[in-house]
């Protein structure tokens, strides 16, 4: 299965990705059980994935057949962030996009930098068959990526639940896109990705999906608080929002 099917309203399950060792405690369970009861109003906006009229202009602009991107909504990007990523490309023609999450957004970036350049692509994803399935996907539209199985491993820092096991990555990044992993780990589990933040040059940008979500909206006052250098701002673009941070110094 690969994004371009229909899905439904919650990401794929990880459980049986966990390693061994690590076991989520029960207050961490109750914990994400009540972030979910406060995000159906999110959650639900997020099954239209956008305008039929927008994502056909998106499609065309990367000149991919209209039905390329057949299903959006759910846990997919919506066509609010893929345009963002599509903008942004366009306007710094990045050299190395860094992803975090495989999926549509994959596609969409892909074609994206073949347009704008013809910068590298290296994505992680937690599941091993969705990454060979969306691998196989963009290369039947002639779209070339990196895009990596990562095993989970216990967040870093003080970040809760889980975290990729990224393997070696370029000394710079210029873009760094973050999709993944999904709030049913833990609301704040994409906080981790600061560990990355180093690696963006001066100009730099990292951009958040769902930045309007109550959980990323902690994790942007913590990157705020931690990250002066950085100046972050959340677009409402799309049904779930982006936060989007760009490095000053």
């Amino acid at each position: 299965m690969t994004s371009r099917a229909k899905t439904s309203l919650l990401p794929l399950a990880d459980s049986d990705l966990w390693p061994d060792e690590l076991r989520r405690s029960l207050s961490d369970k109750l914990f994400t059980i009540a972030f979910g009861a406060i995000q159906w109003p999110w959650l639900l906006r997020s099954l239209s994935g956008g305008k039929k009229a927008d994502k056909a202009r998106l499609m065309a602009d990367l000149s991919l057949a209209p039905d390329a991107l057949p299903n959006l909504g759910s846990w997919k990007a919506d066509t609010g962030y893929l345009s963002l990523i599509v903008e942004r490309i366009a306007a710094s023609r990045p050299r190395t996009v860094v992803e975090l999450g495989t999926g549509a957004s994959s596609l969409v970036t892909g074609a994206a930098l073949a347009k704008h350049g013809g910068g590298q692509l290296i994505s992680f994803d937690q599941h091993a068959g969705f990454v060979d399935a969306t691998r196989e996907w963009l290369s039947e539209h002639g779209i070339n990526a990196d895009l990596r199985a990562a095993p989970l491993v216990a967040a870093p820092g003080d970040w809760p639940g889980v975290w990729y096991d990224i393997d070696a990555l370029p000394d710079q990044v210029d873009l760094l896109l973050i999709d993944g992993p999904p709030w049913t780990i833990h609301p704040y589990v994409r906080g981790a990705a600061e560990t990355l933040f180093d690696r963006l040059p001066v100009g730099g940008v990292v951009m958040l999906d769902d930045g309007a979500r109550p959980g990323e909206r902690v994790v942007a006052q913590r990157w705020r608080r931690r990250w002066p250098n950085f100046r972050f701002e959340l677009v409402n673009r799309g049904t779930k929002g982006t936060l989007i941070g760009q490095r000053l110094s």
